[in-house]
């Protein structure tokens, strides 16, 4: 159990970074409290899943939250050739920030339904991100922006 805490732990310690670099080397974001902001909700949707696990789970709680923060940190990769490109390059247009955020979420819905499956949970737990999911992007588009 140990080693699948500290994967988890290692695992949504580097989407943050990752994520506040991607965060960080947009030009769509105008102040740092939208930086903050974004960055907040974007974890708030995992802290979620993470606290529901930990409360709700008997059985595989860790091994699903590995998974989970597993789905993260892929996601968060995905995010990081703009981040590189628009840090060393400059290249940071909308398109490709935009591009690369939605390939990400592509790749965590299905993963986490993977993940889902894989621990043998009900559909609503995907379901239930899937509601964190669109309520993390209504913010980040009403209240971020």
């Amino acid at each position: 159990m140990n080693k699948k805490i500290t994967l988890a732990f290692f695992y949504f310690l580097l989407s943050t970074l990752i994520t506040w670099w991607f965060i960080q080397a947009s030009p769509l974001y105008t102040s740092t409290n939208q930086k903050l902001l974004s960055c907040g909700i974007a974890g708030a949707k995992w802290g979620i899943q993470i606290f529901a696990a930990l409360l709700l789970l008997k059985e595989n709680k860790w091994e699903f939250i590995k998974d989970i923060g597993l789905t993260c940190f892929i996601g968060s990769l995905i995010l990081l050739p703009f981040a590189i490109f628009s840090s060393a390059f400059g290249i940071n247009g909308t398109n490709f920030f935009l591009a690369s955020l939605l390939v990400a979420v592509a790749v965590m819905i299905l993963m986490y339904a993977i993940s889902v499956r894989h621990s043998r949970l009900s559909k609503l737990w995907w379901l239930g991100w899937l509601v964190c999911l669109a309520i993390a992007i209504t913010l980040q588009l009403t209240v971020v922006f």
